[in-house]
């Protein structure tokens, strides 16, 4: 998958965060990065060479890495209207 399908997926599940280059998961979505963790809430920072997932867990903020070339899939998660 290229760079530009998979900014099309996170901004499809995001929203921008005013005043930032930032993007919020948009309400009862959440998104899986290559099979791995999945986010809930969390903010996206869709940088040039990386991809920052930004969530709280157990009281800790955590900030986690893509580059854009290792990411082979991004999986939303959604509720069924």
């Amino acid at each position: 998958m290229n760079k530009a399908t998979l900014e099309k997926v996170f901004e499809y599940a995001s929203k921008p965060v005013q005043g930032t280059m930032s993007r919020k998961l948009r309400k009862d979505v959440k998104i899986q990065v290559n099979e791995g963790e999945v986010y809930e809430g969390a903010t996206l920072f869709l940088g040039e060479e990386f991809v920052r997932v930004t969530c709280i867990k157990d009281g800790m903020n955590i900030n986690t890495y893509y580059d854009w070339e290792k990411i082979a899939s991004v999986r939303t998660l959604g509720v069924m209207e």
